[in-house]
């Protein structure tokens, strides 16, 4: 089959685009501002990208246009569409799907799929138990957001058949893990992407308020969770963080699954001890130890997420504490991208205020209380960009002992709503319109043995090789 992807920069077609190549199928595809690092990775592949929507990309004459959700029927300033090529394929009557669609149908069918979803943490805990099951040779499938350096690459097809059969239900179907993401599927199938995966392993690991741009209210995103959890069969596991209130609802609305809670001390698993160094209890034993390099209580939980869903798939609790012991987190999670002057500069994937707290807590409980962090962050995703969460931002901040933020493209005042830290020359935060404003802001007041971490879900302008070539100044 020839696929054409529309939108295959994006880290979930990109991924899909992989796994197509890699079961056989052509594969083409193109995107505005072909990027890198996924256009790297696709033309490593052999995969032809093609800049732009134009409607000339009807003459590839592929057997199916898969259509990814940057695709709209917009329509620029002079009424000319935003993507004349989606325009041409509508008018011509060719067949299109979306790409979860396309990975259910094509990927999914006839595999054990164990899906991760929630707000905060979806990337890792997604890569966590795939590292869990590839060490119990398990050699799994899988579609991350992103990239676990244990692998080194976001997406593979992994055994046609399980290696090492468990004696869970189907335990001779191979194994799939998938980033479960809430964001709607394409312009014409609204519902959240995961409702198409079907997993018989459906992780919950945790649900707050995001997405402002597509759900009205905590209510709305409740109950697209609740249509993932209507499609777990009898015989599957629901994964559930029994410290969320929002998940207690979901699930008091409907469940017809076996249902495994982690998090709380009366939950199935919880953890005793530092993020650090943790004993697992369940069910009132202590059934194994994790030690590793990874900080946070909400990584913590990330762990416990995912060793209860691996033990469904038959991989003992010892066993995904030793796989989490070599576990080494995923790029753009607290990555270390160099030190200069004295000072470490950090790249971080938040951008939900909680997720900003978070990292900055874990990051605070590594160092101890004499350590400087310096927080630089951009509202960049659409949520932040509507300004539905400002008024969060200074409790987010709070760990931090310096804040900094870019501000360009916002229509809400960054200053206002960091106003409680005190903005301004000497006060706790400050405000840049441009990237190197906000260099020169954070170099000048950075000092030896500070730790700078650079908060965005986008490139952030290069700001972490210019903070570093400014502070090696």
């Amino acid at each position: 089959m020839h696929i054409h992807i529309l939108g295959i920069c994006g880290t979930f077609m990109g991924g899909l685009a992989a796994l197509a190549r890699e079961a056989g199928h052509k594969v083409t595809g193109c995107d505005a501002g072909v990027y890198p690092p996924m256009s790297d990775q696709l033309r490593a592949l052999g995969i032809h990208l093609i800049e732009g929507f134009g409607a000339d990309q009807l003459a590839l004459r592929p057997d199916m246009f898969v259509v990814g959700n940057v695709v709209s029927r917009a329509r620029l300033a002079d009424g000319s569409p935003k993507f004349p090529l989606m325009e041409a394929i509508l008018d011509a009557g060719l067949p299109y799907t979306s790409g979860p669609q396309w990975l259910a149908e094509h990927v999914l069918q006839g595999r054990h799929v164990l899906a991760v979803a929630g707000t905060h943490g979806k990337t890792t805990t997604t890569s966590m138990l795939a590292w869990i099951l590839e060490s119990s040779g398990q050699q799994p499938g899988f579609l991350i957001g992103g990239v676990p350096l244990n692998f080194g690459v976001s997406a593979r097809l992994g055994a046609a058949q399980r290696p090492a059969p468990a004696a869970a239900p189907l335990g001779a179907a191979p194994l799939f893990v998938i980033e479960a993401d809430e964001y709607d599927t394409a312009f014409f199938d609204k519902r959240s992407k995961f409702v198409h995966y079907r997993p018989r392993t459906a992780v919950l690991n945790n649900l707050e308020f995001d997405h402002a741009d597509i759900f009205d209210d905590l209510a709305a995103i409740e109950r697209q969770f609740h249509h993932l959890v209507r499609t777990v069969p009898p015989s599957g596991r629901v994964v559930v963080n029994g410290l969320e209130e929002s998940l207690a609802r979901v699930l008091h609305t409907g469940c017809w699954s076996e249902v495994t809670s982690f998090g709380a001390a009366v939950s199935d698993l919880h953890a005793v001890g530092d993020p650090q160094a943790f004993d697992v209890v369940h069910q009132g034993q202590t059934v194994a130890r994790v030690e590793w390099s990874l900080t946070g209580v909400h990584n913590q939980l990330n762990a416990l997420a995912a060793m209860a869903a691996a033990h469904h798939v038959g991989v003992a609790p010892e066993q995904a504490a030793a796989a989490l012991g070599s576990f080494q987190n995923v790029k753009r999670r607290m990555e270390l991208r160099g030190t200069a002057g004295g000072v470490a500069v950090y790249d971080d994937f938040a951008h939900h205020p909680t997720a900003l707290r978070t990292t900055l807590d874990g990051l605070r409980r590594t160092l101890g209380p004499g350590a400087r962090i310096l927080a630089v962050f951009e509202p960049r995703s659409n949520t932040m960009k509507l300004g539905a969460m400002k008024s969060q931002l200074p409790w987010a901040l709070e760990p931090a002992d310096l804040a900094f933020c870019h501000t360009a493209g916002l229509d809400w005042d960054a200053a206002q709503a960091l106003a409680p830290l005190g903005v301004g020359p000497g006060q706790r935060a400050q405000t840049a319109p441009d990237i190197d404003t906000l260099v020169a802001l954070v170099t000048q007041a950075a000092r030896p043995g500070d730790h700078v971490v650079c908060m965005s879900n986008g490139g952030f302008g290069g700001i972490h090789a210019k903070l570093l070539q400014a502070l090696q100044k």
